[in-house]
């Protein structure tokens, strides 16, 4: 029997939630075909959810994210649309759930680090709405078992509807470009190899200037032609970036090339000699295993979701160890043997994970919240369609 499925799909345009949402959509898609999805997004949002089967729907909902706004008009739609179950893909379910609820969560990171929110309330915010997901959601989807685990500690709960389900990767980021292809990338984008590679908001957890220290420090101690490249939107950081360069005298070795397509995102990776991400906190870690897909040796923090992702696969440091960073970083570009070490256990890592795997063990929590036990195998699905 087919069941009336909506999805949150507001953040869609972003990077990290986004990514997630874009690619359980396409991948549910595939499989199947027997439920009816509605897709809850704004008018921006449509262009990503272009060219789906009959039985996904885009549905609009103007209402931010994170306001009081959604939380009676999402309510409104679930009711107004009927639906079975509806699955809130970040932490935020609306006042009234009149239908089953999966909730994904894929961080904590505004409890654990208040400090970076603007305000006390947005802490209050965000403490009540993940406390309610957890005793309103009828199945929880965290993306690692670091996830998983700080929910539990943090709100001293079991784990037994919490399920772990890992992101995947895009094909684009697996598959080499031909040198041509690659050289023209560069030549659009204004880089220059070699160079060594940031991707991330400016979010201060993601610790970009703990980076431009660490690789200022690596130039002192030797020389080295590779430029330092981040990617992401620069809003609010530029001009700190740029003086804190200034002050270490690297301003002519940093380029900041602020939001870029996501079809460019795997030429700028493959062109890169190292990605660094020792960030302070992460839910899963995207832009780690897109790097390791694309060969590139990565260097990465030893705390939260990275090292259950990279631990054996990459060079984890502290996110807070300067100088450590720095001697990592000369490691990695000029130990040839190393790096390609690196490079290929990180190709190697990056087969664990696989967007069709995400969108079927979603799937599968769906079924079992909604007591329907039926087969996730496509080929089945499309014989009882038949």
């Amino acid at each position: 029997m087919p069941h009336t499925i909506a999805i949150d799909a507001r953040k869609i345009r972003d990077y990290g939630i986004g990514t997630y949402i874009r690619n359980l959509v396409r991948e549910l898609s595939e499989i199947d075909r027997l439920n009816r999805y509605l897709l809850l997004t704004g008018a921006k949002g449509r262009e990503a959810l272009r060219d789906l089967p009959d039985n996904f729907r885009v549905v609009t909902e103007r209402s931010p994210v994170y306001s009081l706004r959604e939380m009676a008009t999402v309510s409104w739609q679930l009711s107004k649309l009927k639906v079975d179950l509806f699955h809130a893909t970040h932490y935020v379910l609306p006042a009234v759930v009149p239908c089953k609820a999966v909730v994904t969560i894929h961080d904590i990171i505004h409890l654990l680090y208040p400090e970076f929110l603007p305000n006390r309330l947005a802490f209050t915010y965000a403490m009540w709405m993940i406390r309610r997901s957890l005793q309103r959601g009828d199945r929880i989807v965290t993306v690692s078992h670091n996830t998983r685990q700080d929910l539990m500690s943090y709100f001293q709960v079991g784990g037994q509807k919490i399920d772990v389900i890992y992101n995947g990767i895009e094909a684009s980021f697996r598959q080499p470009l031909a040198d041509d292809d690659l050289r023209r990338w560069m030549q659009s984008l204004g880089l220059e190899r070699p160079y060594i590679l940031f991707v991330g908001n400016p979010k201060p957890h993601k610790n970009l200037d703990s980076i431009v220290k660490a690789y200022a420090k690596a130039l002192q101690r030797q020389s080295f032609p590779h430029h330092l490249v981040c990617v992401g939107d620069r809003s609010g950081i530029e001009s700190k970036v740029r003086q804190r360069a200034d002050q270490l005298g690297i301003s002519d070795r940093i380029l900041l090339l602020g939001h870029v397509a996501q079809e460019a995102l795997p030429a700028i990776y493959q062109g890169a000699a190292l990605f660094l991400y020792p960030t302070l906190y992460e839910g899963f870690g995207l832009p780690v295993i897109e790097a390791m897909a694309s060969g590139v040796p990565v260097i990465t923090s030893n705390t939260s979701s990275l090292k259950e992702i990279a631990a054996g696969y990459a060079d984890l440091v502290s996110p807070l160890d300067i100088d450590a960073m720095a001697q990592m970083i000369l490691h990695c570009i000029t130990d040839e043997g190393h790096a390609a070490t690196l490079s290929k256990l990180g190709r190697q890592r990056a087969l664990d994970f696989d967007w069709r795997r995400t969108a079927e063990d979603t799937l599968a929590i769906y079924r079992q919240t909604l007591g329907d036990q039926a087969p996730k195998d496509r080929s089945l699905l499309e014989a009882q369609e038949a």
